[in-house]
């Protein structure tokens, strides 16, 4: 028990510190390249430099606090309070680095220069921040609200509010070349994040159907020291028991995979999916391993 509590406690430690990088990252990128460019982010941090802007800078931190309030309230009541902490703390860790960072200098460049750098680095942050379970911005929350009471999706929800916001600052601002700017911004910071949670490497999950499963499973434990999992089956059409390899694979091994599979079994079908995140625990076999590491580098992998 004490050593249980000592791991959660060193985890909470390290996702704090995590949580405050990426505010620090986020706030940095805001005061150094979007508002000297006049440039706003989505959600509610747009909507809090779109006031701060119209009213006065050194209200942001105010706005941001205040604009999240309600999120914060809705996801006490409809998601666990580990996350509420969380985003809490990641506001706050937030809105102080945005107070601290007005004294720093401006970047001054080309408008490509300060939508790359500033949306990769608005990202990075943003990424840290949601990696280590804080959130900064409410407006997934109200996806998630969306989603269980009409059917949309979040990614629907956020990329309508959005949409919305950029829409409200060039009419107020009567300027579109800057609503765009953000907008291109945001797709930098949006496939940022993805990079800083998921990683660089793509893996995908690959369904084999073949009537050759033993001799293509030995092949792909061996040739690709990958492992895999036998699901059993039944045939739709022949009802015969059949059965199915299930693999996790690299992006940079897929082609491999394919070549070794079609080669033994021209007529195989292979189902291929991109996959999120994979985590697995110490089930994987030594044996395993050293294969794996006698290739290019390490591999992922489900089941012995």
């Amino acid at each position: 028990m004490k050593k249980k509590k000592a791991k959660s406690l060193s985890k909470h430690i390290f996702n704090t510190i995590g949580i405050a990088f990426g505010s620090f990252l986020a706030a940095l990128a805001i005061r150094i390249f979007l508002i000297p460019n006049q440039l706003i982010d989505g959600g509610i941090v747009g909507i809090s430099l779109i006031c701060s802007r119209l009213l006065k800078d050194n209200y942001l931190s105010f706005f941001l606090i205040l604009f999240n309030i309600p999120f914060i309230i809705i996801a006490y009541k409809q998601i666990r309070k580990t996350f509420v902490i969380s985003m809490m703390i990641s506001i706050a860790f937030f809105a102080l680095f945005l107070s601290i960072l007005q004294i720093c200098p401006p970047f001054r460049g080309d408008s490509l220069e300060i939508i790359v750098i500033g949306g990769a680095l608005l990202g990075t942050g943003v990424g840290f921040i949601i990696r280590n379970g804080g959130c900064t911005d409410g407006t997934e929350i109200l996806g998630i609200h969306f989603n269980k009471r009409f059917g949309f999706t979040v990614g629907q929800t956020v990329l309508f509010i959005n949409i919305f916001i950029f829409t409200i600052y060039g009419l107020i601002f009567k300027d579109w070349h800057i609503a765009l700017k953000s907008l291109l911004t945001y797709i930098v910071a949006f496939k940022m994040i993805d990079i800083v949670i998921a990683g660089l490497d793509e893996v995908k999950s690959v369904l084999i159907m073949t009537s050759e499963p033993k001799k293509l499973r030995t092949l792909i434990m061996h040739e690709l020291g990958l492992g895999l999992t036998i699901i059993p089956s039944i045939g739709g059409f022949s009802g015969e028991n059949k059965e199915i390899l299930y693999v996790i694979v690299e992006r940079l091994d897929l082609a491999e995979l394919k070549e070794i599979v079609l080669t033994e079994d021209p007529m195989a079908f292979m189902a291929i999916e991109n996959l999120h995140e994979v985590a697995y625990g110490r089930h994987v076999s030594s044996v395993s391993q050293k294969k794996r590491k006698k290739r290019r580098g390490t591999r992922y992998f489900f089941g012995k």
